[in-house]
């Protein structure tokens, strides 16, 4: 019996200990819902900060350079919060179907993850990563012939790094860089 209640009160200490802080990690950001006042505008960078319990809420983002990666055999089904993607069928300028891999290096603007908690919530990569790129990459492709992509890569890299940084900045998002792997032609159906 002494065990058991030795257990309770190590969860009880715990869980109120626990409580009042809130443990923000190397390469992270906080943002804090209070019951009273709503997401406070101040975001906690790493280490150790003090909460009510029970009446604010801390959540944590990470702030480090996050991989999106757009490759075979990608499986969002379980997770749609996964960092990632299939790849990504286009139409070029000289009406060649190619299907696109690579990454898109992207991460949370520090200075704005309370209004992308306020707006968008926890759920960005699949509410706004995911679609938004692969909308704006297809834009891209659409504007070029196949050979362009093969002769000027590093153009058409930094022309989606742009078009995605015009959509993702207003929302909290920080576009680093876009870096295309393979583009090969597939065949049109």
């Amino acid at each position: 019996m002494a065990s058991f209640d030795q257990l309770v009160i190590s969860f009880l200490a715990e869980e109120v200990a626990g409580g009042f802080f809130a443990d923000v990690p190397p390469g992270h950001v906080a943002t804090v819902y209070d019951r009273g006042r709503g997401v406070l505008k101040q975001t906690w960078g790493p280490g150790l900060h003090f909460k009510l319990p029970f009446w604010q809420k801390a959540k944590i983002f990470n702030a480090q350079t996050l991989e999106y990666t757009i490759r075979e055999d990608f499986n969002t089904e379980n997770n749609k919060e996964m960092l990632g993607d299939d790849p990504i069928t286009a139409i070029t300028a000289d009406n060649t179907s190619v299907q696109i891999k690579g990454t898109i290096l992207v991460r949370i603007n520090k200075e704005n993850v309370v209004s992308l908690w306020e707006n968008i919530g926890e759920n960005f990569v699949s509410k706004i990563v995911r679609p938004v790129s692969r909308s704006r990459v297809r834009g891209v492709i659409s504007q070029v012939t196949f050979n362009q992509i093969n002769t000027h890569r590093h153009v058409i890299e930094a022309k989606m790094k742009e078009v995605l940084e015009a959509e993702f900045a207003p929302k909290g998002l920080i576009v680093e860089n876009v870096l295309l792997s393979d583009v090969t032609t597939t065949p049109q159906s």
